[in-house]
């Protein structure tokens, strides 16, 4: 398996809510600097603080946050696929 990585939207939400990045720490209760470490993939927030991010801007982790692997980002959400129900 090849390397894998957290990437985020974290950024493109954030602005897109009209948020700087202190507006954003003092909403969550953390420093300015850890927002801009998750933003730039320096710093994997644990599952707590990436949970209060998602619900501070309204959106879900799912949306923010994703795996890339080998350069290729995978998204969370698994792809639903027909299934066809043959009664008992």
């Amino acid at each position: 398996m090849g390397q894998r990585r957290l990437g985020n939207r974290l950024k493109e939400v954030r602005t897109a809510r009209g948020l700087t990045q202190t507006d954003l720490a003092v909403l969550v209760g953390v420093s300015r600097k850890t927002i801009n470490t998750v933003e730039n993939a320096v710093f994997v927030p644990s599952t707590i603080l990436a949970l209060t991010l998602a619900e501070t801007l309204g959106t879900t982790v799912e949306e923010l946050f994703f795996v890339i692997a080998d350069g290729v980002e995978l998204s969370a959400r698994p792809k639903l696929r027909s299934v066809r129900w043959r009664g008992a």
